[in-house]
């Protein structure tokens, strides 16, 4: 049984709008390829924990996104398919990041660090 918290009434409504923020973005990211989908809904999660049962519950029994929630809540493992999209698409939005903006080559050497140290702690997780 996952704990809910007691959390004051501003506070709570501070959550539970942050969360929908997330799910928003979490979307967008579904269509964006540069941008992650799964750290946002782990984060509106988080938040739905701490202001909304009812929503919590909700991410977490969605068709889609519910599964590798739960296995992340669970077990704090990532699903062989997801860990493939996950690095391909990181691969992906990088290079498109070069192309499409030229930046200078210090800058896409440390976006090019920041995403394959995101890369080997996916991969590196426990699969389910």
């Amino acid at each position: 049984m996952k704990k809910y918290f007691k959390i004051s009434h501003p506070l709570r409504l501070c959550y539970y709008i942050a969360g929908w923020v997330m799910v928003i973005l979490g979307i967008i990211g579904v269509v964006l390829p540069i941008m992650p989908t799964m750290p946002f809904l782990l984060i509106a999660s988080w938040c739905f924990t701490r202001s909304s049962p009812r929503f919590h519950q909700w991410l977490n029994n969605h068709r889609i996104f519910g599964p590798p929630l739960k296995q992340w809540e669970e077990r704090r493992a990532i699903s062989p398919f997801v860990k493939i999209f996950a690095v391909i698409s990181m691969t992906g939005g990088g290079l498109s990041f070069f192309v499409m903006v030229h930046p200078p080559l210090w800058i896409f050497l440390l976006v090019a660090v920041i995403l394959l140290l995101i890369a080997v702690y996916i991969v590196t997780r426990p699969s389910s």
